[in-house]
């Protein structure tokens, strides 16, 4: 039943909140994704508060019977071989701090980068407005380092704008220049300093890329100042098409918080001007790399 008694289905309120929130975490709006999707927004609307098909409902129920997961009975990369189930039963009830030292410990495995060598390829993460273009070029040029703006990479890739390479090609495209400017980035530079682009944490094979060959900063402000910098950089792209500018902020920014929150470092710059952002990190990082006279 997908209500009783007029109550939700658990079970599929708890899947359009996962569906919202890897929505958000991709920075999509709904009707975007719908056209995306190839389904009516009012289907995708109806699916994210909870009042999806019931036929989801039948596949939980055998599920059930069957004692397995709904992904295993579906079928995903971890229902692949009996070594991906063990190790999925092995994790399931892990802390995420348990999960975050297995995690660098796979990475010490096959044969990414050591904290030494990463401390000197320096990655800015976080949302548009959040400093890291100016703090970045501020902070490679005091270090000697050399400065990227991966965006800028990525559009010398595909040989055309990145809103051109979301109409031309798609999200899915993007990614791949993305992870490729990225690649190329940590392959050339042993010492850098690169201002990412807000969703590069929206993608899980870039995202461990990314923490396992830079040292990641997440640049962090509130929502509202996020926007206010951008605008005032004379960028009036986050109020086009949306009068719920600041919610769609917001719930981007909750979406992605949990994978922002992964880099080695967080750096508030709210309420702070950029030059007093940048004697902070300036600071911070001359004292980690034992630049401080």
């Amino acid at each position: 039943m997908i209500e009783v008694d007029g109550v939700k289905n658990p079970f599929l309120v708890a899947l359009g909140e996962r569906v919202r929130a890897l929505r958000a975490r991709r920075g999509l709006t709904r009707k975007v994704l719908a056209i995306n999707a190839e389904v009516s927004e009012r289907h995708l609307a109806s699916l994210e508060y909870g009042e999806g098909n019931a036929s989801i409902l039948v596949l939980q129920q055998v599920a059930g019977a069957l004692q397995c997961s709904l992904a295993e009975l579906i079928g995903d990369v971890t229902t692949s071989s009996p070594e991906w189930l063990l190790l999925r039963e092995m994790l399931g009830q892990r802390t995420e701090e348990d999960l975050r030292r297995v995690r660098v410990q796979i990475a010490q495995i096959f044969g990414s980068t050591h904290d030494d060598a990463r401390i000197n390829r320096i990655a800015l993460i976080g949302l548009r407005g959040a400093g890291k273009t100016t703090l970045g070029q501020q902070l490679a040029k005091d270090l000697g380092y050399p400065f990227i703006e991966l965006s800028r990479e990525i559009e010398k890739f595909a040989g055309c704008s990145i809103s051109e390479i979301h109409n031309l090609y798609g999200t899915h495209a993007y990614r791949r220049y993305e992870r490729r400017a990225l690649e190329e980035a940590i392959q050339i530079y042993p010492e850098v300093v690169i201002a990412t682009p807000g969703g590069i944490v929206s993608d899980s094979a870039t995202l461990n890329e990314l923490l396992s060959h830079c040292y990641t900063v997440w640049l962090k402000a509130k929502p509202e100042e996020h926007l206010s910098r951008v605008v005032a950089q004379g960028d009036m792209r986050p109020m086009a098409g949306s009068a719920q500018a600041i919610e769609d902020l917001k719930l981007i920014l909750e979406g992605r918080t949990p994978f922002y929150a992964k880099a080695d470092t967080t750096f508030d710059t709210s309420a702070q001007s950029l030059e007093e952002s940048y004697k902070a990190l300036s600071f911070q990082f001359k004292k980690l790399l034992n630049l401080l006279v």
